[in-house]
Formats: structure tokens, C-alpha cells, sequence
């Protein structure tokens, strides 16, 4: 497949020796990667990508659509949300039009934050951001939001006095019900100033995808983070506390487009996403 300008199919091998590396089960974060077109994974994601991809070659679909929702996201938040700090949770693996490059671009007083913990994403996020004093990476489980929010380079970066963007793109459909989404969402909104905002996008039940979803859904199941997919009213919940901005909880590919997408069309996104902004501190 064609990969992205500048990247190095050997890469990859140089973070194997990454503490906490696992090569001996798919990730999540490294088999998107792959659907992106992006160098930095494994055999083993590679495998376990191309057989969803043998039953299920909508997911690539997927991928795209909801990079380019961060995209669009992104770019709202800086030209008419007017925000200048950014909470990128669960930011996987360095690819094209990254929120420090389209923040910065937009606005280079832009700060970003970026949180992960697949080794192989914090490596490759600190060396693309070296030499950046205004955007780095933790090394942390976004389901802590106690660590991420105490930590010095949070504290460095984002003043949590003023608004922050608190992006979470695709990451809870790798986080069960029992870890309490929406309590951890309410951590993160709690720690927010007013106007601040919520971006998230997630994959959708199986009644929502073609019928081969199922075999698609049970190869993810032996990866390291296996699939907790939700329904649009279940994402919703996500929002609480949050006013939802125009057009609301939609198809991926029908927030904000650039150019009108059908109906139809929008479907083939298979997950939803939505922006919504906290007007008031208190609600629950």
C-alpha cells in the first residue's frame, strides 16, 4: 500500500527494543496506523490488519474519515472557537496533519498536549515534536486523568484557567463499560474552564456496518485492546455536561465536510462524532 511521504518502511524496527512493546499481539493504535498508510508497525499489525481489511475493507473508509474529522475539528476550534490549547488524549501514532501542525499552522501561540501510552506513538510523537516548545507528549493512560492533569508538562503547557480543547478520537471504543467512560469524561470536564470543549468521535454497533462486522470485530478481540463498540444514544452519554455545537452527534464524514455529503455516503463512516462545549462547570 502507499505510504506516506517521508516515512520509512524500517522505522518501525528501530522502537522494538521500546520498553513495553508488545510484538507478539496486534495494537489497535499500530494496525490504524497501518490503515493511514503509516510505516511505524508490526508484522503482527500488519497481519491482523489486512484479514479485517479481507472481510471488512470498509474499515480503511473508516480510518480516513476520521482522521480528517480530527482535521476539520481542529480547524473549527482555532478559526471560530477562537482555542489555543489543545488536550489531545489517546493520540496514537504521528501521521499527516497533526493537531500541533494544523493548530500551529492556524495559530503558532497554539499549545498542544498529546497523551498515549503505546510505546511506539510516545517515541515516534517525541521525535516529531522535538525542538517544539510549545506542543510535547506524556507517556500516560488517558484513563487517569489525576496523572495526565498533575503532570508537569501539562502544568507547563495548558493553562486550565482558560479553554482547552479535550480531543478524544476514536479512543473509548477500545474502553469497556466497567472503566466508567463517562466518569472518566467528567474528570477531564471537571478540570475545564467554561467555553472549553469536547471533540470525540466512536465506531458504531454492528447494525451500523456490513455483515461481515462480526469476524472483523472478533480479530480485534485477541489484539491488545479489544473492541467495545456503542450506539449513537450510548455516545451521546458521553457529552454529558456539554452542549452540543451545530450539526450535533452526526456521521463522521457529515461534521462540518468541506463539500455536502449524502446521506448514503455519510453512512459508510460507520462511527459518529460531535463537538460540544462546556457552558456551565457544574452540570453533570
Amino acid at each position: 500500500m502507499q505510504r506516506h511521504p517521508g516515512q520509512d518502511p524500517e522505522q518501525a524496527g528501530s522502537f522494538a527494543s521500546l520498553a513495553g512493546v508488545d510484538r507478539t499481539r496486534a495494537n489497535p493504535a499500530r494496525m490504524y496506523d497501518y490503515y493511514l498508510g503509516g510505516a511505524h508497525n508490526f508484522a503482527v499489525d500488519r497481519d491482523a490488519a489486512e484479514r479485517v481489511l479481507a472481510v471488512l475493507p470498509e474499515t480503511r473508509t473508516f480510518a480516513l474519515e476520521n482522521r480528517a474529522f480530527l482535521q476539520r475539528v481542529v480547524r473549527y476550534l482555532v478559526t471560530e472557537a477562537g482555542i489555543d490549547q489543545f488536550l489531545d488524549l489517546g493520540s496514537g501514532i504521528p501521521t499527516v496533519g497533526n493537531v500541533h501542525e494544523i493548530a500551529q499552522g492556524l495559530n503558532p501561540r497554539a499549545r498542544v498536549v498529546y497523551v498515549d501510552h503505546e510505546p511506539v506513538a510516545v517515541a515516534q510523537s517525541q521525535r516529531m515534536l522535538a525542538g517544539n516548545d510549545r506542543a510535547t507528549i506524556i507517556h500516560a493512560d488517558l484513563r487517569h486523568p489525576d496523572l495526565v492533569l498533575g503532570h508537569a508538562d501539562t502544568r507547563r503547557l495548558l493553562d486550565l484557567t482558560r479553554p482547552v480543547a479535550v480531543l478524544m478520537i476514536s479512543v473509548f471504543p477500545f474502553i469497556p463499560d466497567s472503566d466508567d467512560p463517562v466518569s472518566i469524561i467528567g474528570a477531564y470536564r471537571a478540570a475545564c474552564a467554561p467555553g472549553s470543549y469536547l471533540a470525540l468521535s466512536h465506531s458504531l454497533t454492528p447494525e451500523y456496518w456490513p455483515g461481515e462486522v462480526t469476524q472483523a470485530i472478533e480479530l480485534y478481540q485477541s489484539s491488545t485492546h479489544p473492541l467495545h463498540l456503542r450506539d449513537p444514544e450510548q455516545v451521546r452519554r458521553l457529552f454529558t455536561g456539554y452542549r452540543m455545537v451545530e450539526p450535533g452527534l452526526v456521521f463522521t464524514s457529515a461534521w462540518r465536510p468541506e463539500r455536502p455529503v449524502s446521506e448514503e455516503k455519510a453512512r459508510e463512516s460507520r462511527a459518529v462524532a460531535g463537538l460540544g462545549v462546556l457552558v456551565d462547570q457544574g452540570a453533570s
